[in-house]
């Protein structure tokens, strides 16, 4: 018995995905082409590259694809790598997060538990991981390049919203404790 499965995949991949739009729209717009370090995306970039990127996951499984071996991944990173560089104003990229991320979650929420135990070999031939493993995958690359704007966010002096939302829930406690002690 799975008590992991497609919908509960899906509902973590929206949390992700809310968490990601929510960094999105922190930033101004004209930060959209801020770029952290040398070789690094910009913001609009990594958040189309974020937005686009469950794409790859939904392909290769909807193709029911087992093997990787010999998958075109240049051709596929060419044609990214040219959608990335669409430009694109904040409103575009903020619909396209949450239009790519609703398609894929609804998709994720039809997956059987048979469908996502199913095997799929690596590009080296040797390794072989479930589908749930390689779909998993695709919420811990979206945490990654998120992380990554929050640190962004940082250096644009802009406070990151999980944090704020933290600093609010310990500022309650600590005005729950105190008027607690004061009693």
């Amino acid at each position: 018995m799975s008590i992991y499965g497609g919908k509960e995949l899906a509902n973590a991949f929206r949390t992700v995905r809310q968490n990601t739009m929510k960094v999105a729209e922190d930033i101004p717009e004209d930060k959209y082409s801020f770029v952290a370090a040398p070789e690094v995306r910009t913001v609009a970039r990594m958040l189309t590259h974020v937005a686009i990127s469950t794409r790859i996951w939904e392909d290769v499984h909807r193709k029911r694809l087992t093997t990787l071996v010999g998958f075109d991944f240049f051709g596929m990173m060419d044609k990214f790598n040219a959608e990335e560089a669409k430009p694109r104003r904040k409103a575009e990229i903020l619909e396209l997060l949450r239009t790519e991320g609703e398609k894929f979650a609804a998709w994720l929420e039809t997956l059987t538990p048979e469908f996502l135990a199913e095997t799929v070999i690596e590009p080296d031939g040797k390794t072989a991981k479930t589908r749930f493993e390689r779909l998993l995958a695709a919420k811990e690359h979206e945490m990654h390049h998120r992380a990554q704007l929050m640190l962004i966010e940082r250096q644009l002096g802009i406070v990151p919203h999980l944090t704020r939302q933290f600093q609010e829930i310990v500022a309650q406690m600590r005005a729950a404790k105190a008027s607690g002690s004061a009693a």
